[in-house]
């Protein structure tokens, strides 16, 4: 320990560096049964609950354990068969969407013509394809798609995990020979994580059926379809709710004018922004405390390392790493900085930037 603290500046920055880029491709080659592990996980956080309040009612342990995960299973099949047939429906009324485009296309391209910009139809249907929207669709999925296909080794993951919960504390009171420790920040940040993962999933639950219900309600096609994709991407802070109507409204442009349109992006703004700004902040209890920049730049850096399933849990695996480098005296500056200003207790008096 005294040598490693003992090694110039330099050298230091070059071991933490060439560390950091080992792991990262570390992450990134184990990208699969690593998403796979992280499901697992989150579908455990929000499990917890339901187990423990079986509990209470004098269920066993293990009966409550397996009607959670039996739960959870039937739910998995029951929104799987939902969408999957909303799917296959927009699938087949692909060809009439490409026709309505072409007629749309011909006749934007002559109004355009008159009024002296030549626009041809190719050009126009080369970005306002309905292909173009169920290739988005299906890439969004593709990440979940492949965590999901080992759903049988996922759920029995979520029971082992569950089945080990209670046990967890007292295993590692035993590591630190302490029957009487305590974890108060480990207690905190976990509660904290399990809030989060509920309340987000409850919201975005109810941006996805009420969405869907307005959708259907207007008569747009496959409304199961883009609820769904609601639901997914509300988890996606900041940019998620934009991206999930795009595709309802670009098709309701196609079929019904932009009359109709309008009222479709009406009823994702209202949604989004009634649960995002008024609901959210009253459940949520606790602030993410993490700054914004570092929130979007989280996004993007577990993006790319896990797909969907990354972004999906950006904010969780960031507010990990954050609580993991303040419980470090030699990393709790990370930990600063991933927060959303420095502590007032930590400013020398009278400097300010």
């Amino acid at each position: 320990m005294n040598q490693q603290s003992n090694l110039p500046g330099g050298t230091r920055f070059l071991l933490i560096a060439a560390a950091l880029i080992i792991i990262i491709w570390g992450l990134n080659q184990a990208q699969s049964a690593l998403v796979s592990s992280l499901v697992s996980v989150f579908l455990a956080l929000l499990g917890t609950p339901l187990v423990l309040w079986l509990e209470r009612k004098h269920v066993p342990s293990v009966a409550a354990v397996l009607l959670v995960v039996a739960g959870m299973m039937s739910v998995l099949l029951l929104v799987g068969l939902l969408v999957g047939t909303s799917l296959s429906g927009f699938s087949a009324a692909m060809p009439a969407y490409q026709e309505r485009m072409q007629a749309e296309a011909a006749s934007l391209a002559a109004l355009l013509a008159g009024h002296g910009v030549p626009v041809t139809e190719k050009v126009l249907l080369e970005y306002l394809n309905p292909a173009a929207v169920m290739k988005l669709f299906v890439g969004l999925l593709g990440g979940l798609g492949a965590a999901l296909s080992n759903a049988v080794l996922i759920l029995l993951s979520v029971m082992f995990i569950l089945l080990e919960a209670s046990s967890f504390p007292v295993k590692l009171r035993a590591v630190l020979g302490d029957p009487r420790q305590v974890f108060p920040e480990f207690t905190r940040f976990v509660g904290d994580i399990q809030r989060y993962m509920l309340v987000k999933t409850a919201l975005a639950v109810t941006a996805g059926v009420l969405i869907g219900i307005w959708l259907a309600i207007l008569g747009i096609g496959s409304p199961v379809l883009w609820g769904f994709l609601a639901f997914m991407l509300l988890y996606i802070p900041h940019v998620g709710s934009i991206i999930a109507g795009i595709p309802a409204v670009s098709l309701t442009l196609v079929q019904f004018g932009l009359g109709r349109a309008a009222l479709v992006a009406a009823g994702y703004v209202a949604v989004n922004f009634i649960l995002g700004n008024v609901v959210e902040p009253k459940l949520m209890g606790v602030k993410l405390s993490l700054s914004t920049l570092v929130v979007f730049l989280s996004l993007i850096f577990w993006g790319n390392m896990l797909g969907l399933i990354g972004a999906v849990l950006c904010i969780p695996l960031t507010m990990t790493l954050k609580f993991v480098c303040e419980n470090h005296e030699s990393t709790r500056w990370v930990a600063v900085l991933l927060g959303p200003e420095t502590p007032v207790a930590n400013v020398p008096a009278g400097l300010k930037i």
